[in-house]
């Protein structure tokens, strides 16, 4: 009786643990897609579940109605109107009314303006909004080859935070003992930015800034040579920004790639194209509207490099393929496509005193 009792247990504790080994990764809710010849492994695997939870996080807020076209301007109406004086009174307050649905709905007109006197400059986030306002026009006029006819709003990155939430700074890493531990190339640190791998984990700073680091390192020969000066290291550091593709788009390898021949571009999904534009993009926007806003911001907006803010693919995407899921807010909103600067005034731009600020403030860090 006791020898089947021990059998009975035995049985159904190693059940349990199965149970337990293979939940760790049930396929439930996800799919998979065929995306070419069968038996290639040209597929496309989705996490439903994972998914779903994504949806349910962006909620888009309800549309006001159209505002009248007619009427004065606001830019002739209000003070200080830099970028959105040329839309009347109606449509203005409509647009208004909404991005601050869109990005600071607890806080209020508030967050970008001082209380009491609105036409007031003293405040850092009136200054970030308007250079943002002409980003967006920059990106729906231009890089329709990325964002298409959808275009995209300040509710696409913001998603009813102040603050988006993915967005990223340098990381110089932790500093390293001399010797033969002096150089760890940012490796084995489980970063957020690679999805908890071990590849290097900078890799935003390598491939989406200025003078980025070369992408194309697959060899075209078996083994390597003068014409394929990439090696082994260059390598992790570019499959790490392919992990950051995965997990920022929730695709695979196959959305973008023939793994057959990756080089060949002929052979490639059409998303390998409309990816491209999209790498070329958010360099665009580190370089030309993010990293020049340094010396706007305070202290506790900035990195520990004392960088500021800046965009990855995650930014916009939030874990889906289309960000917002290819909801095309940007069809009641035509207004930010509209944006005119008022004559004399410029954005911030970049230029010495942004390399100064971020020199004097790591020399801060340094002393202290």
């Amino acid at each position: 009786m006791k020898t089947m009792k021990r059998k009975v247990f035995t049985a159904a504790a190693l059940t349990g643990a199965a149970i337990m080994v293979t939940g760790c990764e049930l396929p439930v809710g996800v799919e998979t897609d065929q995306k070419g010849y069968r038996g290639l492994g040209l597929e496309q695997v989705t996490k439903r579940h994972l998914e779903a939870r994504k949806r349910a996080d962006m909620e888009i807020p309800p549309v006001e109605g159209p505002a009248s076209t007619g009427g004065p301007k606001a830019g002739d109406i209000y003070e200080n109107v830099e970028v959105l004086g040329d839309l009347s009174i109606g449509e203005f307050n409509r647009l208004m009314n909404a991005i601050t649905a869109w990005v600071a709905p607890e806080e209020g007109c508030n967050y970008c303006h001082v209380p009491g006197n609105f036409a007031d400059e003293n405040i850092y986030t009136k200054i970030v909004s308007r250079n943002m306002l002409e980003m967006t026009k920059t990106i729906n006029t231009e890089w329709d080859a990325h964002v298409g006819q959808t275009g995209v709003t300040c509710y696409t990155c913001h998603m009813g935070n102040p603050v988006p939430e993915n967005i990223w700074y340098e990381d110089p890493g932790m500093k390293q003992a001399g010797g033969f531990a002096a150089l760890r190339m940012g490796q084995n640190l489980a970063g957020d930015n690679v999805a908890s791998s071990s590849l290097p984990n900078d890799v935003f700073s390598a491939f989406l800034q200025e003078d980025p680091k070369n992408i194309r390192i697959t060899p075209r020969t078996s083994l390597p040579g003068p014409e394929d000066p990439d090696n082994l290291v260059d390598a992790e550091w570019v499959h790490g920004l392919m992990i950051h593709f995965s997990d920022a788009l929730g695709a695979t390898c196959t959305t973008c790639h023939n793994t057959n021949n990756f080089p060949d571009w002929t052979n490639s999904p059409v998303q390998r194209v409309t990816a491209w534009h999209g790498i070329e993009l958010v360099r665009m926007l580190n370089v030309d509207y993010l990293n020049p806003l340094q010396p706007v911001y305070p202290a506790n907006r900035l990195g520990a490099s004392g960088d500021a803010p800046k965009a990855n693919c995650a930014t916009c995407h939030n874990g889906l393929q289309l960000p917002l899921d290819g909801a095309p807010m940007l069809n009641d909103y035509p207004e930010l496509n509209r944006v005119e600067r008022r004559e004399g005034w410029t954005p911030v731009q970049g230029d010495a005193a942004t390399t100064e600020a971020k020199a004097d403030v790591a020399q801060d860090a340094a002393d202290a």
